[in-house]
């Protein structure tokens, strides 16, 4: 009896490796990528007794340790062994994210993973996996988009370490990628990454703003220049955000009988007229910010990131003054009981 119970788990088990084996095997390989950054990472004080390691990178690492512990006496995330090390990319990229979206609709496609449930994203940390989904997903007409992102969280799963690529960062948009890291590994709800998305980016911005404004006072070069770029970013978001609703505005009027070459002449020149306005806005900063896309217009993905990523701040912002008086650490710790990471 007991073989025969042993043989019917054996091939329930099988069956289900067999139906699960594209997931299972991107995990594997996800889980390979990770620890071979935990074990490359070295403690950052190597680097820090280190005579031959930059002073300008010292001053870094000194920063994240003080923006980390500032995120977790003053901001009440979680303190863990997040941060306490860091990796060596020897200047290459480690990670590749492909996000996709509708080509005719405003609508992302979703990956389901366990534990973290629908997510509008997929990593790799093989660029030749990342380029092969994109090439599969435009052939089935997908707005297909890889980045490299500049840190992630694994929510508590692994320990993250500070990657060298980090330490290119003005010393404001640094913290606030800690603090948005940090606040992922503190409050997670499953299947909603516009919220997760959209409260670690407005954390992040606001506990950088304080930590700035306290570690170096707010007539500080640090202070001005993260005000400035805050500024300007925040313009720039609104711009992109009205744009992504006219766009999906002007993809409701497409009908069945309209030709696939004429919506994407009608998408192209909407999008080139998004693009060419962002000139038009008062930035700080002076550049023209169409340049970068010179050689290639945005598609439905690069929209897509400014809802998933910032469509709620103002919401959030507007709660932050009126049901916190501006406190972050009450508007977390309400959100922790609310939305417990576990």
């Amino acid at each position: 009896m007991g073989k025969k119970i042993f043989g019917i788990i054996l091939v329930l088990l099988t069956i289900l490796c067999a139906y699960y084996w594209s997931l299972i095997y991107y995990g594997i390989g996800q889980g390979v990528g990770q620890l071979k950054i935990i074990w490359g990472a070295r403690p950052v004080e190597e680097f820090l007794s280190n005579p031959a390691f930059p002073d300008s990178l010292k001053s870094k690492l000194n920063l994240i340790a003080r923006a980390r512990q500032y995120a977790i006496d003053s901001l009440g995330l979680s303190d863990t062994d997040n941060y306490k090390t860091l990796y060596d990319q020897h200047g290459e990229e480690l990670m590749w994210v492909v996000t996709a979206c509708e080509p005719f609709r405003l609508k992302e496609k979703r990956w389901e993973f366990p534990v973290i449930g629908s997510v509008p994203y997929k990593g790799f940390f093989d660029q030749q996996k990342a380029l092969h989904l994109k090439t599969e997903l435009e052939g089935d007409d997908w707005d297909v988009s890889v980045r490299n992102p500049s840190g992630w969280s694994t929510l508590g799963w692994f320990t993250e370490p500070i990657l060298s690529g980090m330490l290119r960062r003005g010393d404001g948009d640094l913290a606030s990628l800690i603090i948005h890291e940090m606040v992922h590994a503190t409050i997670y709800v499953k299947d909603s990454s516009d919220f997760n998305e959209n409260l670690a980016s407005f954390i992040g911005d606001r506990g950088a703003e304080e930590f700035i404004a306290r570690t170096f006072g707010d007539t500080s070069r640090q202070y001005r220049e993260f005000a400035f770029e805050d500024s300007d970013y925040r313009k720039v978001t609104q711009h992109m955000l009205r744009a992504a609703q006219k766009l999906d505005s002007l993809y409701s009027t497409f009908s069945v009988a309209d030709s696939v070459s004429l919506k994407k002449e009608k998408k192209r020149a909407f999008i080139q007229l998004i693009v060419d306005n962002i000139d038009t806005l008062s930035l700080s900063q002076g550049r023209r910010k169409s340049k970068r896309f010179a050689k290639k217009l945005p598609n439905n993905t690069y929209f897509m990131s400014f809802k998933t990523y910032e469509s709620k701040h103002d919401t959030m912002k507007d709660e932050w003054i009126t049901k916190f008086h501006r406190d972050l650490r009450s508007m977390i710790q309400q959100y922790k009981k609310e939305h417990p990471s576990r």
